[in-house]
């Protein structure tokens, strides 16, 4: 039952991402930091948003050190559907996902 909780809740903060976009076809963006683990630093989790979710990836800023906890600051743009892809993808993986405001002003973020 707290997975499904969880689901629901993950859910729900992904709608909210989407909220303005009237089609699901419109490409948007948004603005992530993702806090990568050290049991995640050799795995291709940038290239599988890339690869399996479709998505464009811009990374601004990254901070990684072998046997420390590092983090990505990454801009995603892609369809609705492509990005709720993505955000799944990198909830599965357990990791701390943080939103940030775009540079450009506009709203998007998760």
């Amino acid at each position: 039952m707290a997975a499904l909780n969880n689901q629901k809740n993950n859910s729900q903060n992904r709608l909210s991402l989407v909220s303005s976009v009237s089609e699901k076809s419109q490409v948007t963006q948004i603005r992530l930091r993702i806090h990568i683990p050290k049991c995640y630093l050799q795995a291709p989790v940038i290239s599988q948003l890339i690869s399996t979710c479709g998505l464009v990836v811009n990374i601004t800023k990254a901070m990684l050190q072998p046997n420390a906890e590092g983090y990505f600051d990454i801009e995603l743009r892609g369809t609705v559907p492509q990005i709720y892809r993505g955000l799944a993808y990198l909830e599965s993986l357990n990791l701390r996902i943080v939103g940030k405001p775009n540079a450009d002003g506009d709203s998007w973020f998760y």
